[in-house]
């Protein structure tokens, strides 16, 4: 039976060049209760997204004609487009993969072969940290604008921290994301709030949007 109370009006683009997986996945994700489009490659995938814009965009990482390296880079400076969340789908497996794809801007990078479901969980955890996200500026929307000192300087990693403590992520997926401890997340966590001298990560999540840090 669809369980699709959440799902129903979200739009999905596929990208892949391979048939046989762009019929299997779009059933599967049909037959949950979302609505998805379909490209052979990123070029085409271009031309819908100047008409259509959808929730979330699942792209091969290996095609002809446009690469998804490629793609997401225009889809990242096109501001219609910049937060669209995009999930990877890549034969290459190894961590160097891993890394230049979240690197390049994807948002989640999952290794060929796949289980249908856990695909569908990957979605909807990327749709939940945009909703969480929508919440969160909701909320401050009027809220005194957050203070730090002028000098504050973040890592690397720290900045990519913040970024994902922004889009309303637990400090456990954002180990999971990275590739490191929970213990690390927290210590990275607590040394912002001490170099920034705020209270809590909602207070940084705060700071990191007027900041234009996402």
């Amino acid at each position: 039976m669809k369980d699709n109370s959440q799902r129903d009006n979200k739009k999905l683009l596929l990208i892949d060049d391979d048939p046989n997986l762009i019929l299997l996945v779009k059933d599967y994700l049909e037959f949950r209760g979302y609505q998805v489009m379909t490209a052979e490659n990123g070029r085409e995938a271009l031309e819908l997204l100047d008409h259509n814009i959808p929730d979330m965009i699942i792209c091969d990482v290996m095609m002809p004609e446009m690469d998804g390296y490629s793609l997401v880079k225009h889809i990242r400076e096109e501001p219609k487009t910049t937060t669209i969340p995009v999930l990877f789908l890549s034969a290459k497996g190894q961590s160097q993969d891993r890394v230049k794809g979240l690197n390049e801007g994807a948002d989640v990078y999952m290794v060929k072969p796949f289980e249908p479901e856990e695909l569908v969980a990957q979605v909807e955890s990327s749709l939940n940290q945009i909703k969480r996200l929508s919440s969160t500026m909701k909320r401050i929307d009027g809220a005194p604008t957050i203070h730090v000192p002028h000098n504050v300087e973040l890592t690397p990693t720290e900045l990519k921290v913040v970024q994902l403590v922004a889009q309303g992520m637990a400090n456990r997926d954002i180990a999971e994301k990275l590739n490191v401890s929970q213990r690390t997340i927290e210590s990275h966590v607590s040394n912002m709030l001490n170099k920034t001298s705020l209270k809590n990560r909602t207070e940084l999540a705060r700071w990191a949007m007027e900041s234009n840090m996402t």
